[in-house]
């Protein structure tokens, strides 16, 4: 595929606030020092600006971004719809984000008549995660949390529970790392590990936008799978300037 293996991409599938998702996580990489592309159904954004205007979150957008000499980590907005027709623009990526399955209902004229016929479809997302890489998942949707055992890499999981049963399970199991949202604080944790990276209010864009909080989870999930340090995070949000597109 397209520029596989070049750099760091983060792919994510799914329908619910995606573009805000992917935005935050481009800008969080772009703060940790690599300029970073951004392809969703909100344009193409390269260091944070705008630089097309139409939906990107297909294999023309994605083929685009991957190919363009400039940028040093992609962050790539799909959906269901796009991966039965087009399939993805790259091989594997490092990250591998699911934050649900809806949406079968508009997917008829690919034979996809009910709920559990998407799980073929999404899971194309976590069968191209590397070994060295991370699938994050909304352990929220037990759909979802069932894609952990595709993942050839490490899974992340975030869930809006403080006492969700499957993030309990994987961090017993194998010290697995998981975002969660206790008493309004977010915590990273790794096994019995907890670290809080502070409230929800405080964690607010400076836009006053109001965010989804499971949109919110899972940005920080993605840029923790990718290793940028909590404080970068939490400092990050804070100065993330979004405009709905």
């Amino acid at each position: 595929g397209a520029g596989a293996g070049r750099i760091p991409i983060v792919g994510i599938v799914g329908t619910q606030n995606n573009a805000f998702i992917a935005r935050l996580v481009g800008w969080l990489l772009q703060l940790s020092g690599k300029l970073t592309g951004v392809a969703s159904d909100e344009g193409m954004f390269l260091s944070n600006r705008q630089t097309q205007k139409t939906n990107t979150a297909n294999w023309a957008g994605a083929h685009r971004l991957l190919t363009n000499r400039l940028a040093q980590a992609a962050v790539i907005q799909t959906t269901s719809r796009s991966i039965l027709e087009e399939g993805l623009a790259y091989d594997r990526c490092l990250v591998g984000v699911v934050t649900d399955m809806d949406g079968f209902e508009t997917l008829a004229d690919h034979d996809v008549h009910e709920a559990g016929q998407m799980r073929r479809v999404l899971r194309t997302q976590i069968d191209v995660v590397l070994d060295d890489g991370a699938g994050v998942l909304n352990a929220d949707l037990p759909e979802v949390a069932d894609l952990a055992e595709l993942c050839d890499g490490e899974v992340v999981l975030y869930s809006a529970q403080a006492d969700n049963a499957v993030v309990a399970a994987h961090r017993g199991a194998n010290e697995g790392r998981a975002v969660l949202l206790r008493n309004q604080q977010v915590i990273l944790a790794t096994g019995g590990l907890e670290r809080a990276l502070g409230t929800l209010d405080a964690l607010r864009l400076p836009t006053g936008h109001a965010v989804d909080t499971s949109a919110l989870l899972a940005a920080i999930a993605t840029a923790w799978a990718m290793d940028i340090a909590p404080d970068l995070i939490a400092a990050g949000i804070k100065t993330f300037e979004y405009q709905p597109a």
